[in-house]
């Protein structure tokens, strides 16, 4: 049983939801939309409408599945059984320290701003990058409040450059400046799609708030809650920024920046807002790699207790953390970002994004195909069975889509990362046959 102490709140429990789905990539991504016009309005809004489809299933996953810690894995599991459940913790585990280290990448573009020997000292930058790896990882040995106390003031200082621009940027915003609807030169059914795709990897982390359910107080209630509203809130934030943006600054301004947020910011308020808004950046992927190191426990941790993970990760300090999971997850991150040093900022976070994509992806696809499975198999009412098989099935469609729209090599990537956990899982399967014998 959880120590009661250590459990949080609403508050908390949304930040997590918000912190982890808003890292650096919103203040960036704007420059890669704007070269496809005001088009990717419609690719936010399809992406915003598939995140909310699939809060909603992990909502109501939460109240079927009470107070038990591993979200994907632990509903993956209850529809498909433990291999299907394996493959979603094993993924989604490599999904978490990869991803981690291009949140570091993106730490260290966006102080690259205020420093920019940051791009031409890599001992300087690897330095730092470990830093903030171990620096948080040690916060979060120290239980979910310490996590989620930070979790809480970086989402507030993340939200807060980009509600300033939304506001104060409508009193600047010139409708000549808005983008024609599509400057590809390929046909809307050609490029809705693209910027769809382009936007999705903006939703992940929706699912954040089920992972570590045992530590939120009434899970039943606020995973759902949180899970929603925290979509919603980034939703807003997304699209809003996007249109005012697009409404400040030249199409081509814009595309040709690296920070265009940090641009309309000095547009507004001067060289000092600009700095502003780069310093948001910055706390936004600390928040964001904050909140996955917390979950970088969770999911080995539930599935440990499986005897599907080696029992090591099972280890909680008494605080309640899994404090060697935690461990493993950064010296694996930590590995990742120092391989990958040897190429420029922007490249090595396209690389890993393009890694972590997939085996995201796949756990929103066996969740809701899961969800339809419970669904069936419980005697619910028809109207909530009718309900819940249209809700499963629109969020399988978008999973199943985001994944054949990530790209081959994406597919490949994952596909093999996959794969490479099967021979692990028979290692699994028999030592925990031999214990049981």
């Amino acid at each position: 049983m959880k120590n009661t102490s250590q459990k949080v709140g609403l508050i908390t429990a949304t930040s997590l939801v918000v912190g982890n789905m808003i890292g650096a990539g919103i203040y960036v991504l704007p420059s890669a939309l704007a070269a496809y016009g005001s088009v990717s309005i419609v690719g936010w809004i399809l992406s915003a409408l598939g995140a909310i489809v699939l809060a909603k299933v992990f909502g109501n996953f939460s109240k079927i599945i009470v107070n038990k810690s591993g979200g994907p894995y632990i509903y993956t599991k209850e529809g498909f059984g433990d291999f299907i459940a394996f493959l979603v913790a094993w993924g989604y585990w490599i999904c978490i320290w990869v991803g981690n280290a291009a949140l570091v990448i993106a730490i260290l573009s966006a102080l690259n701003f205020f420093f920019p020997v940051l791009e031409t000292n890599k001992i300087i930058a690897v330095l730092i990058g470990l830093g903030f790896i171990w620096g948080l990882s040690w916060i979060n040995s120290r239980g979910v409040k310490s996590s989620g106390r930070i979790q809480v003031v970086t989402t507030i200082f993340k939200l807060l450059p980009l509600l300033l621009i939304i506001l104060l940027g409508c009193f600047f915003f010139k409708l000549e400046n808005f983008p024609a609807f599509n400057i590809t030169g390929n046909s809307n059914m050609v490029t809705i799609p693209m910027v769809a795709t382009l936007t999705l990897y903006a939703f992940l982390g929706m699912e954040s708030a089920t992972i570590p359910a045992e530590d939120i107080k009434t899970p039943e209630k606020i995973v759902p809650k949180a899970t929603m509203l925290g979509t919603l809130i980034t939703t807003l934030v997304y699209i809003l920024g996007t249109i005012i943006l697009f409404g400040i600054l030249p199409i081509e301004e814009i595309q040709n920046s690296t920070a265009p947020f940090a641009t309309a910011a000095e547009y507004i308020g001067g060289g000092a807002a600009g700095y502003f808004v780069a310093a948001g950046a910055a706390i936004a992927a600390i928040g964001a790699l904050n909140g996955w190191i917390l979950i970088s426990g969770q999911i080995p941790m539930a599935s440990a207790r499986d005897q599907l993970f080696p029992r090591v990760f099972r280890k909680e300090n008494k605080r309640g953390a899994p404090a060697v999971g935690i461990f493993i997850g950064s010296v694996l991150t930590s590995l990742v970002m120092l391989l990958n040093f040897s190429e420029k900022l922007a490249d090595q976070f396209e690389f890993l994004v393009l890694l972590t994509t997939l085996t995201c992806l796949i756990p929103y696809l066996f969740t809701t195909a899961s969800y339809a499975l419970v669904l069936v198999e419980n005697k619910y009412n028809l109207d909530k069975r009718i309900r819940g098989m249209v809700l499963a099935a629109l969020g399988f469609s978008f999973s199943f889509w985001g994944i054949i729209g990530s790209g081959e090599k994406s597919v490949f990537y994952g596909l093999l990362l996959l794969l490479l956990g099967i021979p692990f899982y028979i290692l699994m399967k028999y030592n925990k046959k031999k214990r049981n014998e």
